[in-house]
């Protein structure tokens, strides 16, 4: 495993991770947070390193990324832990496998997945025909040092590399993966700092700078936000976010707005699910603010999940689920030439 800055000593004993903006201070043989980032002898030791537990051929849409190479395959893959406690999490049988976080664990009795080595990896995307490598499943900022392995090679062998993350990467873990990272979709949960406290064990502003970091450097971005009912359902915080991501993102950052399923939650199984009348209302929200690109996701609606161009208003890419027809060539809406946000080819 390649070393890197992304911890600093303390003391004899106790080391401060930098990945995340938690910044863990972990003591001599325990874990962070994310119960893969151990203290071994004042180094950080990425237990998941070369190992997945996760491993699938998703189309891209499924990130879910609509304007970066759509009908596209990408290779995905996932470990196990995760910085964020998230109740309506739905990969939580590999996110919060660490049932008592920061303690001495026994490593014996846990399957850490199989081996799965950065060459190997590469290897398995170029033979099902991917275009993209994503890092999904659980948090990749977690097991960064992994990632940024085959990122590097991915880029040697002309793949494009994909984030599916919370946000909550430091500003050092940015710079690490910045020159490798073509495309994130990134969680903004909330527009609340208070929802990010009790529902995710986390903070609101570093996602949020992450997000600015993001648009800085010109990486393709898109957002999601989960609507729960009665937990991130405010219709004037969620108006307060639209208006966020397009003056401080660009009114043409796409906005997933997705469905929440209490059936395959973690912990908010009383909960209802959302409503498809809720959705359109934020829907609603986010085009009367002047987002451009508004997207409905966890629901089958070809009219609320196709691309049309903002300027004369046609569909450009027709989808409904999975299934893509792109009408976008290089770029440009074959109506009447309107550049169309995103990456195409």
């Amino acid at each position: 495993m390649a070393q890197n800055n992304l911890f600093r000593k303390l003391d004899s004993k106790k080391i401060e991770c930098l990945a995340c903006t938690h910044n863990c201070k972990i003591p001599s043989n325990f874990t962070g947070l994310c119960g893969v980032r151990q203290n071994i002898n004042g180094k950080i030791k990425l237990l998941v390193y070369g190992r997945v537990v996760a491993e699938n051929v998703d189309p891209i849409e499924k990130k879910p990324l609509f304007h970066f190479l759509p009908g596209s395959k990408s290779y995905s893959l996932g470990t196990l832990g995760c910085n964020f406690f998230c109740k309506n999490c739905q990969n939580f049988d590999i996110s919060q496998i660490f049932g008592f976080k920061g303690k001495i664990l026994n490593y014996k009795e846990i399957f850490w997945g199989k081996k799965l080595s950065p060459v190997e990896a590469v290897k398995k995307a170029i033979t099902y025909g991917c275009e993209s490598i994503s890092y999904t499943y659980n948090e990749p900022t977690i097991w960064v040092e992994y990632a940024l392995e085959i990122m590097k090679l991915a880029k040697e062998n002309n793949l494009k590399n994909v984030w599916v993350s919370n946000g909550f990467m430091s500003k050092q873990t940015f710079e690490l993966i910045s020159n490798y990272l073509d495309a994130i979709n990134i969680d903004i949960k909330s527009f609340r700092d208070s929802f990010y406290r009790k529902n995710c064990g986390a903070k609101l502003k570093p996602v949020l700078d992450t997000c600015k970091r993001v648009v800085k450097r010109g990486i393709h971005l898109e957002i999601t936000t989960l609507v729960i009912p009665t937990l991130s359902d405010d219709e004037k915080m969620l108006k307060d976010l639209a208006v966020f991501i397009k003056q401080k993102l660009g009114d043409e950052t796409p906005w997933h707005i997705s469905a929440f399923s209490s059936s395959i939650s973690w912990k908010l199984q009383h909960l209802p699910d959302t409503s498809f009348e809720v959705l359109k209302r934020v829907y609603e929200i986010g085009k009367g603010v002047g987002l451009k690109y508004v997207y409905l996701g966890n629901v089958l609606s070809k009219e609320f999940e196709s691309t049309y161009c903002p300027r004369c208003g046609k569909t450009v890419i027709e989808r409904e689920g999975y299934f893509v027809k792109n009408f976008v060539k290089k770029g440009k809406c074959p109506f009447c030439g309107y550049k169309i946000k995103g990456i195409y080819e």
